[in-house]
């Protein structure tokens, strides 16, 4: 189990205490390759299929992301409407329906720079971002396994694809929230804005414009072959969509867009060591999950999502779907209820939100808001917004879904 805690650790703390050493994607290699050889070694010479396995998987879920990552950058869509409330509202809520189907890193890069171009004659824009990470980075992609990586392995685990629409409930409720409590905010912050800044945003008017928005159907035919083909072909009908991507869209429609190989490749290396070195913590817990006394959905929900909050959510979500299937429950899907997976699910995608470290899109969509001049809130002031917003609307989610 050291290797495993040890990556979890590296992966939260590293950031706030040596973020310049961590920053080259080759010091997370070499953290992902150290910390994962004593699992390989041990598994080459006790069980060398479950290296297979592990492997497998990690190609699987690496492509996926990769062929999202590379179709999304390829669509470039600007412009600067009047941004008003209700512009705003509607913004976070078409990124709210968009992340499940184009996961929530890529609906957040597609939207990001329009929503911030639209508000740049604004002077109170920080609580805009903070709402768009609540809502597209995070709670939205819950409908699909495309919408966010915990669930992507959850079918790569034996979940069936469709099986996620059963959350839309939970997810309608926690999206229309955020957007009612965003919408009276903005409203509130609106009627304070210096004159000066709403003339120039009435003056300085652009019509949204969409290049590359042939990559749409791209994003389409993933959708199919993730749900319709099985291992190695869909792997290799995404890659193959990809590359016509990369072939057909012009390569200013990706510098526009400022699409770099780094974030994926910090993606890459990071879930390389974690898929090594979670094979024995997820055994263990197979075998003796029981032991911890997590037993009921709420308790499900609670657990996985505190976690998911401060550590990377996929791992999360893996941990506690083989406790739950070490506890033998009734197998309605993948060996678990149907209520304890859904506990499991939007407590792993939902409090993602809870910090900057919650999930990937967190902290790229805090660096491209920084580079655009926004006075983002530190780590700690982030989340005073998610304690004070998310955590009394994940007691509610609680009371109303999972007693």
């Amino acid at each position: 189990m050291l290797p495993f805690v040890a990556m979890l650790l590296v992966i939260a703390i590293c950031p706030l205490c040596a973020p310049h050493w961590w920053e080259p994607n080759r010091h997370k290699l070499i953290a992902s390759a150290v910390l994962g050889l004593p699992v390989v070694g041990f598994y080459a010479l006790r069980r060398p299929p479950a290296l297979v396995h592990a492997a497998e998987d990690y190609v699987s879920f690496i492509v996926l992301l990769a062929g999202l990552f590379v179709i999304s950058g390829g669509i470039l869509l600007r412009g600067d409407l009047v941004a008003t409330p209700a512009t705003n509202t509607a913004f976070l809520a078409l990124g709210g329906v968009l992340a499940s189907f184009v996961g929530t890193t890529g609906a957040s890069m597609l939207l990001v720079r329009a929503l911030l171009q639209t508000n740049s004659e604004r002077i109170r824009v920080k609580h805009t971002v903070v709402f768009f990470i609540f809502i597209v980075s995070n709670v939205g992609g819950m409908l699909t396994p495309l919408g966010d990586p915990p669930l992507f392995l959850g079918y790569l685990s034996g979940v069936p694809f469709a099986w996620t629409f059963r959350l839309w409930p939970q997810w309608l409720f926690m999206v229309a929230v955020l957007l009612l409590l965003y919408f009276v905010w903005d409203t509130r912050r609106y009627v304070h804005e210096p004159l000066a800044a709403l003339r120039r945003d009435r003056a300085e008017i652009e019509p949204l414009r969409v290049r590359g928005g042939l990559n749409a159907l791209g994003l389409a035919l993933v959708v199919l072959a993730v749900a319709f083909l099985h291992a190695p072909w869909r792997e290799i009908a995404i890659v193959a969509v990809a590359g016509v991507s990369l072939w057909r869209t012009p390569a200013s429609v990706r510098r526009a867009n400022g699409v770099t190989a780094y974030p994926m490749t910090e993606v890459a290396v990071l879930f390389f060591g974690i898929f090594l070195t979670m094979i024995p913590a997820l055994e263990l817990l197979r075998v003796r999950g029981g032991e911890l006394g997590v037993r009921e959905p709420w308790q499900f929900f609670w657990a996985a999502g505190t976690l998911s909050s401060f550590l990377d959510n996929a791992p999360t979500y893996l941990t506690f779907l083989a406790l739950a299937q070490g506890l033998h429950l009734t197998d309605e899907v993948a060996g678990v209820t149907h209520a304890v997976l859904a506990a499991i699910s939007v407590g792993s995608v939902a409090m993602g939100a809870n910090s900057y470290i919650g999930n990937a899109p967190n902290f790229m969509v805090k660096s491209i808001a920084e580079e655009a001049k926004v006075a983002m809130p530190s780590f700690f002031g982030y989340m005073l917004y998610s304690g004070a917003i998310l955590v009394p609307l994940f007691v509610i989610v609680t009371l109303l879904f999972f007693r």
